[in-house]
């Protein structure tokens, strides 16, 4: 089944949800889909995959997770333009076409944990077969996968490397299934 790309198209953000207030989703039912994180970069440090391989064991008992990187500049142009657009291409094979894709961008929505885990249930409950976020390489991300997106949505307001904003998005999944889980986080 095909997802209407139009459903939840630029602005998303959860009209009922304000700063501040709970979701909606907390002690409801939520359909889990298989998430999908795909970075653009070259190989991650150690301390980073130690926190992701972390953040992936506490996530399995909520959802399936799937980490996937592209190598960043694939062809190895000099022109900044070409490389975006060949990790565009790169990043745009890994989509399909029932995706509920997540970009995150700098410019992107600013959201809190409660929205996030809104997010999450509202993608849940959109007729997609998996949730994909996308953390692009050092100049960003290309046309299409900015066209292709569901919703853009910024992890803080200063600029992250693809590596802190990995680790900070992963932190962000498990507190918010810990929120529609209704569960204390630090206990």
């Amino acid at each position: 089944m095909a997802f209407p790309l139009c459903a939840l198209k630029q602005p998303y953000l959860p009209s009922h949800l304000d700063k501040g207030r709970t979701c909606r989703y907390v002690g409801q039912a939520v359909r889990a889909l298989p998430i999908r994180v795909i970075t653009t970069g070259k190989r991650r440090s150690e301390g980073v995959r130690l926190l992701v391989e972390e953040y992936k064991s506490k996530l399995k008992p909520y959802c399936s997770f799937e980490d996937s990187m592209i190598r960043s500049n694939p062809r190895n142009a000099q022109d900044v333009m070409a490389q975006v657009e060949d990790e565009d291409n790169s990043l745009m094979k890994l989509i399909g076409s029932d995706d509920w894709v997540v970009v995150l961008d700098e410019g992107g929505l600013d959201i809190g944990s409660e929205q996030m885990a809104e997010l999450l249930g509202d993608a849940g409950n959109s007729g997609a077969s998996r949730i994909s976020f996308c953390i692009g390489g050092a100049y960003g991300h290309g046309s299409k996968i900015r066209k292709r997106a569901n919703v853009t949505i910024k992890l803080s307001s200063m600029v992250l490397n693809h590596q802190i904003a990995l680790v900070v998005l992963m932190e962000q999944l498990y507190r918010s299934w810990t929120i529609l889980k209704g569960q204390n986080y630090h206990h």
